[in-house]
């Protein structure tokens, strides 16, 4: 039996070209129409079945590579960006989210590096007590999320970062997160630092981890997000 002949794999590759090119503009399309990262589960479920996702996003990406505008990844999910090096031409919005204080900015490390995290041991990291609002602060941002609850007395909440947190820094995962002396040279760890102050490689799994029990309905009320089952919001 005769091998098949190089003509019918270029035939078969040529067939190929324009279903890859047209997934590619599907793919682009659906990227740059929405305001926040989309996921590659979202774009597998709108391109043809046989069509690699990953591989295809990585492509784009490189085609994007030295343009005005980059294809980032964050996590699992793909957004259009201002290139780096263009950032300073890009007039920021006045309504960006404020510039936060020294004490939302220690918090919101210790979250990033320490995940899943409690208050109690916020504090204890930090070496003093945190306010409501710094924590408030955070979340309104869309930055910090609450996790689960602690199996332990009094089920305290854990609190995590978001994809949000990860999109604004320019991080694609938790493991781009900076080290120690980085964050001195960048001057956010200036002045005395607590002798007990760490930082641990982040964790990678946004699953619960095994001390910790999912939010349920009743959390939120108790917590304030949610207006009682049954009950009506003023």
């Amino acid at each position: 039996m005769s091998e098949p002949s190089d003509d019918l794999f270029d035939d078969a590759e040529n067939a190929l070209e324009p279903r890859l090119e047209e997934a590619e503009r599907i793919a682009e399309a659906l990227v740059f129409a929405s305001a926040q990262p989309v996921s590659e589960a979202f774009l597998a479920a709108r391109l043809p079945r046989d069509v690699d996702v990953t591989r295809l996003m990585e492509k784009l990406r490189a085609d994007y590579a030295t343009r005005g505008v980059n294809l980032v990844r964050v996590e699992d999910a793909w957004a259009f960006r201002t290139a780096a090096d263009l950032s300073f031409v890009i007039r920021r919005d006045e309504n960006e989210v404020r510039k936060l204080s020294r004490a939302a900015l220690e918090v919101l490390a210790i979250i990033a590096y320490h995940q899943p995290v409690t208050r109690a041991e916020i504090e204890d990291i930090r070496g003093v007590q945190t306010s409501r609002g710094t924590l408030d602060v955070l979340m309104e941002a869309g930055w910090v999320r609450f996790r689960g609850r602690r199996r332990t007395p009094g089920r305290p909440v854990t609190f995590g970062t978001t994809r949000d947190f990860l999109d604004h820094f320019g991080l694609e995962e938790l493991r781009d997160l900076p080290g120690l002396e980085e964050l001195k040279g960048a001057g956010l760890l200036a002045g005395r630092i607590p002798s007990n102050f760490n930082i641990p490689s982040p964790s990678m799994n946004d699953e619960l981890s095994e001390d910790e029990d999912p939010i349920t309905q009743l959390d939120l009320e108790e917590l304030g997000l949610l207006a009682p089952k049954g009950g009506t919001e003023e």
